[in-house]
C-alpha cells in the first residue's frame, strides 16, 4: 500500500472508530469519509461495504478477545472463565453501539462477509471454553457455541438499551449459564 493510502486507510479506521462509538454502526460512511478528510469512493476502495469496516474496526478487540480466551483455558473454574470471557465479549461489543446487532444479523444472513468471518475465530475459542466447562460437568453437552454467542449479542443489545444499569450484562450471563447446567434427576431439589 503507497504510504498515501496508508495514511488514508488509518485515517478511516480511526474516524470509523470515533463515529461508531459516539453514533453507533448505523452512521452514514459519508460522514466518516467526511471526518477522514476523503471521498466516499476512497473509503469504498478501502472497505467495499459496512461490514468490511466494522470488521477492521473491531479487529484488534477480537484479537483481545482471542488471548483473553487462551489465558482463560488454563483458568481453575472452566465455568467461571467461561463466563469471564463472555462478560468480556459483551463489553467489547458494547463499545459500539449497534454491534451486536450487526454481529447477530451478519452469522446469520451473510456468513460470507468479513464481519461474520471475524466470527469464526471467535467462535472457536469460545469453543474451547464450552468444552472445558461441559468436560467438567458444569455445562449441558448439547449446548453449542453458536447459540450461546447469539445469547451474549442479545445481552449485548439488552445493556445497549439500559446504559443506567451496570450491572445488568452480569446478570444476565449468570441467569443464562445457571440454564446451561446439566439438569439434576427429578426430585433433587432446585438449583
Amino acid at each position: 500500500m503507497r504510504a498515501d493510502a496508508r495514511r488514508n486507510h488509518d485515517r478511516l479506521l480511526a474516524e470509523a472508530r470515533a463515529v461508531f462509538a459516539e453514533h453507533g454502526t448505523d452512521t452514514s460512511l459519508e460522514d466518516v469519509a467526511r471526518r477522514a478528510g476523503v471521498g466516499i469512493g476512497t473509503l469504498y476502495r478501502h472497505f467495499p461495504n459496512r461490514h468490511a469496516l466494522m470488521s477492521a474496526v473491531f479487529e484488534d478487540a477480537v484479537n483481545e478477545l482471542l488471548a483473553r480466551a487462551r489465558e482463560l483455558l488454563t483458568a481453575p473454574e472452566p465455568c467461571r472463565a467461561l463466563l469471564t470471557w463472555l462478560h468480556d465479549v459483551v463489553t467489547s461489543t458494547a463499545a459500539y453501539r449497534g454491534l451486536s446487532r450487526a454481529l447477530m444479523s451478519a452469522s446469520s444472513t451473510d456468513p460470507d462477509s468479513a464481519l461474520a468471518r471475524c466470527g469464526t475465530p471467535m467462535r472457536e475459542a469460545g469453543a474451547a471454553l464450552l468444552a472445558r466447562a461441559q468436560e467438567a460437568g458444569m455445562v449441558r453437552t448439547d449446548v453449542q457455541i453458536t447459540d450461546l454467542l447469539q445469547l451474549t449479542h442479545a445481552i449485548g443489545l439488552a445493556v445497549e438499551e439500559s446504559p443506567g444499569d451496570p450491572e445488568l450484562a452480569n446478570r444476565l450471563l449468570t441467569l443464562t449459564l445457571k440454564g446451561l447446567k446439566p439438569e439434576k434427576p427429578r426430585g433433587a431439589g432446585l438449583y
